[in-house]
């Protein structure tokens, strides 16, 4: 426990902020569907979240280098927090749309400033068992969160209030607990084309998937709403694409470090397209739309974190600040779009196109690691990285870290083989 001793007031804080975000990731489309927005006027609301997100990880460091990690922090929560409240006072899709761009601006920004509090407390021995409670604690939040919605109206400003009660709760243990921090170095992103050479799958399947998981996040209440789903429903669907990813996160990673990732990738993704065709054949049948979620969600997230690990199995330890910095980026592209594109389809077509979206753009996944297995020969599985669970919305930052720790561990597994080979 003594490894946690110095960040336990951030878990707790990002446990908080997380259950006001992700309260309000599914009120969106609740409360849009009760005020009557389209599926294409929401699409824009969720794409600018990200949109958001991807300025507010290239503007904080700057930020931080001028004013300081707390005074960051503290600006960031405040501007979420009367954001969250301003959603029932200004209904309609522009308003709705700048105020997403704000949020994501803001938690962008708070991911690298905690993010940054996590990599100075931890040593190479502690960082791998602290960036994974960090990414445990993410994910716990939303999950909780949607147990939270259950407890009001989403016609009514209460939840939106609560929300930001919750973002405002956090802030307090945090920053009378943690203290400032070097401010964080912005490195420029590897060009996109560099990128692509060095690992045209990694960064190909990043951007995929970053439209596979914004449309589940940022369209999932959406696709609910128009299915006729109660509000409670809604957040159990949620919750379930959030808790699959909790539970396969481990058995994926445990095969990541003994088989060729791109096998792996492969046939998660071709899973990922065959559960998300069962949600569109499923007829609205409760049981198995639930079922198709959590396994449909309990690929995503591992997927990425495959994706990481291969990419960072071609580059060298020296690189890794600019590549996070590049699939950061290439990420949020997609992430942009992908709503975007989900959303106008369930318009013309309705909202089983919110499956058929994400079942093809897995499969395209899927055989494009096909492809690449023709097209280069796999490295040895003992010469590879460690993985390490990731969530698609780390900042460059925890990218870096985890991608650190992965090429330490896995040099310090093959030098213990060696010794035992040797001995």
């Amino acid at each position: 426990m003594s490894v946690f001793s110095g960040i336990w007031a951030l878990l707790i804080g990002i446990v908080f902020i997380m259950l006001g975000n992700g309260m309000h990731f599914t009120l969106i489309g609740v409360r849009g569907g009760i005020e009557g927005f389209s599926a294409a006027a929401l699409a824009i609301v969720a794409s600018g979240y990200f949109l958001g997100f991807l300025s507010g990880a290239k503007a904080t460091p700057e930020m931080i280098r001028r004013v300081g990690h707390v005074r960051v922090f503290a600006a960031l929560g405040s501007f979420m927090s009367a954001a969250l409240i301003a959603f029932p006072l200004f209904t309609d899709p522009i308003s709705w749309t700048l105020l997403r761009v704000l949020i994501g601006f803001c938690i962008s920004g708070i991911y690298v400033t905690a993010e940054s509090w996590l990599n100075a407390a931890a040593t190479n021995e502690t960082r791998g068992k602290i960036l994974s409670a960090y990414m445990i604690a993410q994910t716990l939040g939303i999950i909780g969160a949607q147990g939270l919605l259950t407890l009001g109206d989403a016609a009514s400003a209460v939840l939106f209030i609560g929300a930001s009660i919750l973002v405002s709760i956090s802030f307090g243990p945090i920053l009378l607990t943690v203290s400032p921090t070097p401010a964080v170095e912005a490195t420029r992103p590897m060009p996109l084309r560099e990128l692509f050479k060095g690992s045209p799958l990694g960064t190909v399947g990043i951007f995929l998937l970053g439209t596979i998981y914004a449309t589940q996040t940022g369209m999932g209440a959406v696709y609910g709403s128009e299915l006729g789903l109660t509000a409670g429903q809604i957040s159990l669907f949620i919750a379930m694409l959030f808790g699959g990813a909790l539970v396969m996160q481990y058995p994926i990673g445990w095969m990541s470090d003994r088989v060729d990732r791109r096998k792996l990738i492969f046939f998660c993704t071709l899973l990922g397209a065959v559960f998300c065709a069962s949600g569109w054949v499923s007829g609205g049948d409760i049981v198995l739309l639930m079922g198709t979620a959590f396994l449909a969600g309990g690929v995503t997230a591992p997927v990425y974190s495959l994706l990481l690990a291969y990419t960072n199995d071609s580059l060298s330890p020296e690189d890794m600040p600019a590549a996070s910095g590049g699939l950061v980026m290439i990420f949020g592209i997609g992430a942009i779009l992908g709503p975007l594109v989900a959303g106008a389809g369930m318009e013309r077509f309705g909202p089983a196109a919110f499956w058929v979206f994400m079942s093809g753009i897995f499969a395209v996944t899927a055989a494009y690691s096909a492809y690449r297995m023709t097209r280069r020969a796999a490295s040895p599985v003992e010469e590879t990285d460690s993985y390490l669970g990731v969530l698609p919305t780390a900042s460059p930052l925890a990218l870096e870290a985890a991608g650190t720790w992965a090429a330490e561990q896995g040099e310090l597994e093959r030098e213990a083989e060696a010794e035992a080979a040797g001995g």
